[in-house]
Formats: C-alpha cells, structure tokens, sequence
C-alpha cells in the first residue's frame, strides 16, 4: 500500500505533537493541584519515590525481600487510594491529572506492536480523500447508490451498464500497486463516468491507496505552471504536477475538454507513457469517442489508450437531463 507521501509525514508529525501535547497538559493539569493543594504533592513525591525505594529493599539481599516488596505495594496502594480520596474530596476526577490520550490503544503515537493503529490509518484515509480531489463528491456517490434503473428503460443499456458497474466494483476490490490495471471510460456526459470513477476511488482510497482525482484541464494546467512559471521540467519531481506521476491511481476526468496543442498532447502522452512505464495505473474518462480519440490526439497516444486501457462503452439516456422530467 502507497499512502500519500506528504499525508503520511504531516499525520506522523502530528501524532509525535499529538502525545507530547498529551503529556504536557497531564503535567500542567498536575502542577495546577500542587499549587493549590501542597498536601497532594506530598503524596505525589512519595509514590514518585516507589522506584527507588524498590532498588534499596533490593540491595538489602534476598532474606526478606518478598515482604518488604509486599509492605511497599501495600504502601502505594494506600497512597493511591489517598490520592484518589483527595481529588473526589476536592471536586475533581481521580483521573484528573492522567495523561488524556485521544486514543487510548496506541497513546497517540500512531503506531501498536503489530503495526499502524486504526486511528492513524483513519486519519491518513480522511487525508486521502481531501488530497484526491473529490472529497465532497464522494460524500454524495457511492457504489451503493449507482441506480440502474435509469438505463431500465432499453435492456441492451440495462445489461450493458450492469457489467461496467461490476466491472468497476471488482477493479476496486482487487486493485494492487503490483500491475498496471487501466481503464477508459468513454460515452456521452451524464451516464455515470464520474459517479462511478468516485466509488471506486473512495474504495480504493479507503483500502489504504494514493488517489490522484483531476480534470485533464486541470492537470494541464499543473504542467504549464511547472513548466514556464515555476522553473520545473514536466519530468522532475517536486512541482504541482509531480503528483499526477506519483500516485498509485490517477484518475483523469472529462479528457479531450482541454485546449488542444503540442504542449497538452506531450503532457499526455508523458502521463501515459510514464505511468504504463512504471506499472502504474490510470483510469482515463472522456465524451469523447474512439474515432473522436483518433482525430484529436496522435497515434502514439491512441495506441497507447487503446491497446493498454480497457474500455468500458457508457450508453443510455442523460441521468440529468431524466431527473428534471
């Protein structure tokens, strides 16, 4: 699994400040009651001493040793139960001056013997879905709530988009970073490209993947930024369009909406190339159709959509234009 690289170091740098945010507070919380209540640091500097004095029974030998370890537990147990007495006697909780980790599996490091804790991998897919570009459309679309009762209405539709929705659902439960698996959308606006590119990007996203959501507009504009305002190279790693040639997913929406030059046709062509190079998959969707590809952009790139994507044909009726009826 690939989580987004700057995600991943601002959550880990946030978890380290998140436990040591935790500690301090504990601590300020503490010396709080010490001003207050000079009774309590007495109690709180004798069970700060239990180690110590556990050391010193050791050194005394063995003869007798269990019982003096017995007479000290007892002693601290008596302290503790003071101390608690105090705090509730005083208005307070007997955890009042505990550290207050918000998760209390991994103490806010992120991190539990087996692995990442859930909180950690939680907060890194909330990340994901706000650095993919479509956080706000995937609260909205989902696999659960692809309708295909709007392609009902013609069985060829019906069957036809029921084994693209199958088709997705399975790309998204199965996806790995171990090979390419590319897929183009091609077909009218308003029969689900986009509904049903969300779905498998949150799955996606959600198993612990890097997805990069953009329109082809978009996208193109992140290169020319690089290219001629901020003194990068379409190639090299550390400009805005570094991303689109990163991630383990790149989902590339509404292509050929673009103004078409030389500059946009070569941005493309090295996206496609250098992903499929690098066994990295793409999902490409567009109005566009394969002979509207074939006109638009050259050969080198059509062969390459063609002949490494599979492609998926969206036919039926505009949902838009059927919900307004």
């Amino acid at each position: 699994m690939g989580y987004n690289k700057d995600n991943y170091r601002r959550i880990r740098d946030e978890y380290v400040n998140k436990a040591a945010l935790a500690r301090s507070r504990a601590e300020e919380r503490k010396n709080e009651l010490h001003i207050r209540f000079p009774e309590l640091r007495e109690i709180d500097d004798a069970l700060a001493q239990t180690g110590i004095r556990i050391m010193k029974a050791a050194v005394e030998g063995k003869k007798g040793l269990e019982d003096r370890i017995a007479a000290l537990r007892r002693e601290v147990e008596a302290l503790r139960g003071a101390r608690d007495d105090f705090l509730r006697m005083q208005g307070y909780p007997e955890d009042y001056t505990d550290i207050q980790y918000e998760c209390k599996k991994c103490c806010d490091t992120g991190f539990l013997e087996k692995g990442m804790c859930t909180c950690m991998k939680r907060a890194l897919i909330l990340a994901g879905y706000e650095s993919s570009g479509i956080s706000t459309l995937m609260q909205k679309q989902s696999f659960e709530n692809f309708n295909l009762d709007y392609y009902s209405k013609n069985d060829k539709y019906h069957a036809n988009m029921k084994f693209i929705l199958k088709t997705v659902r399975q790309y998204a439960k199965d996806f790995t970073t171990d090979k390419a698996r590319n897929m183009l959308f091609l077909g009218p606006t308003g029969l689900g490209k986009t509904h049903l590119s969300t779905s498998l990007a949150k799955v996606i996203i959600d198993r612990g993947y890097d997805v990069v959501y953009e329109s082809a507009q978009n996208i193109f504009s992140d290169f020319e930024y690089d290219r001629f305002k901020s003194g990068y190279s379409e190639d090299r790693s550390g400009g805005r369009a570094s991303k689109y040639l990163e991630c383990d997913l790149l989902i590339i929406d509404d292509l050929g909406t673009e103004l078409s030059n030389q500059f946009t046709i070569s941005c493309l062509y090295n996206i496609i190339n250098t992903r499929i190079n690098r066994e990295q998959s793409t999902i490409i969707s567009s109005n566009m159709t394969q002979n509207d590809l074939r006109e638009r952009y050259a050969d080198r790139i059509t062969s390459r959509l063609l002949g490494e994507f599979k492609v998926l044909f969206f036919m039926g009726e505009d949902i838009r234009a059927q919900k307004l009826r």
